[in-house]
């Protein structure tokens, strides 16, 4: 692997703390990923600030748009406008919805990724069964989800690490696959279901990883990170 596949999520609530962070871990980790705790805390200084104190830094940027295809495809306009790397929606909001955010990226003098969520990873089949009324397992709605994004022209999708390898059959090996609910051996799952060792989400071929309070969390975040580094064999 020629790149570094991990992306941080910073679950901080103010610039200070992403940014120490940040500061720390400069060049031992792939992207930093703003969500919409962070994002709604400190709001657009977030990604100046960032690139501040790591001009290298590529961002995440996990806004989850879901709404109808205009109100998508503006939100996008916005977001890109902040040198964002990568951005997601919700790939249930359909097609028209997909198509218009991914026709909008394009729009960008350097295009970001455009990434589709498919199912939550604190969501499982009773969840999608008795909540959401769908009877299709995890794994299938996953994959249909996965398709109608490659579909419409979306760089990959976000789904939990049992999906990976049903969703490269069926999208092929270029279509990204990110993986939150990563966790290393021993780390507290807290509200994630769908769980899976860097490693193993690695080898099942995840293109990046998403891992949040264990290497954030950590006494050093930078000892974290290098030692899922050293678990993956990139370092």
């Amino acid at each position: 692997m020629s790149y570094n596949p991990i992306i941080v999520a910073l679950d901080v609530t103010s610039v200070e703390a992403a940014t120490k962070i940040a500061g720390e871990l400069a060049g031992s980790v792939g992207a930093y990923k703003v969500g919409l705790e962070l994002f709604n805390s400190v709001g657009l200084e977030i990604f100046r600030a960032l690139k501040k104190v790591d001009p290298a830094a590529k961002i995440f940027y996990d806004a989850k748009f879901h709404d109808i295809p205009n109100t998508v495809a503006g939100a996008v306009r916005a977001a890109i406008a902040n040198d964002v790397w990568m951005v997601n929606v919700h790939a249930s909001g359909g097609r028209a919805m997909l198509t218009a955010a991914v026709k909008t990226a394009s729009e960008a003098q350097v295009r970001p990724l455009v990434i589709a969520v498919t199912i939550l990873t604190s969501l499982d089949d009773s969840d999608l069964k008795n909540d959401l009324g769908i009877s299709r397992t995890v794994r299938d709605q996953v994959v249909s989800l996965a398709v109608l994004a490659k579909e419409t022209g979306c760089d990959g999708v976000v789904a939990s690490p049992h999906e990976i390898e049903a969703i490269k059959v069926a999208c092929g090996d270029e279509f990204l696959v990110i993986t939150p609910g990563v966790r290393p051996a021993g780390a507290n799952l807290a509200d994630q279901k769908r769980v899976m060792t860097p490693g193993d989400a690695i080898s099942r071929g995840a293109d990046y990883i998403v891992v949040g309070r264990p290497i954030t969390a950590a006494p050093s975040p930078f000892a974290a990170a290098k030692a899922i580094l050293e678990e993956l064999a990139i370092v």
